[in-house]
């Protein structure tokens, strides 16, 4: 039987689990125990042929932040510059104040992606769900992140600051802090029947 209630709840979960950018509490560290609870549940995720394959560094070193910051700041104007794209205020911000986001959470996988494209879907399958369910579970606990895979352009620099060994595939940053009057609701987006089909591309019936 389903219960309605656990479904309410997950559903608000998932359907309010915003980038969040701003409104974010700077002076308060993240507690190891929420961390840790979260990534607790991010190792639950559903895993491919690749299985348990994640690992999860946690940086709260002030001059290791400094140092990613500047690389993520470095990556994204270049970013926007090359294909002239106007960065949000929500981008401006964070990146003014990424080195004194309480924690980064970085989500490793060991071993590398093969080039072939089926084989990469299955590799990157077996990791990006539980960094996307570390995202839920600080959702759920009143910390906000956003995700980015900017740094993965600059993986050896990273590679190099962290001591990450040879074999190891950099995926996914989630800069952590708690909310501070942070409004998370749910976007606007186009409903499933303008974007789903049924039984072949393009059907509606």
């Amino acid at each position: 039987m389903v219960d309605s209630g656990l479904t309410s709840q997950v559903d608000y979960v998932l359907s309010t689990a915003r980038s969040v950018r701003r409104k974010l509490d700077f002076e308060t560290p993240v507690s190891r125990q929420d961390i840790e609870a979260c990534i607790d549940v991010a190792v639950q995720a559903p895993t491919g042929l690749a299985g348990e394959n994640w690992r999860f560094v946690v940086i709260t070193d002030p001059e290791l932040k400094a140092k990613i910051a500047a690389i993520y700041r470095d990556v994204l104007v270049q970013l926007s510059e090359s294909r002239d794209v106007t960065l949000k205020p929500g981008h401006h911000a964070l990146m003014a104040r990424l080195h004194e986001i309480p924690c980064m959470i970085m989500v490793f996988s060991l071993g590398e992606p093969d080039v072939d494209t089926s084989a990469q879907l299955a590799f990157y399958g077996s990791i990006l769900p539980a960094a996307w369910s570390l995202m839920l579970a600080m959702r759920a606990r009143g910390i906000g992140t956003t995700w980015t895979t900017l740094l993965s352009s600059r993986s050896d620099e990273i590679r190099e600051l962290l001591g990450i060994p040879e074999g190891v595939t950099q995926t996914v940053m989630l800069p952590a802090a708690y909310t501070k009057d942070a409004n998370l609701k749910k976007a606007e987006r186009k409903p499933a029947s303008e974007v789903t089909y049924w039984n072949g591309w393009q059907n509606n019936a």
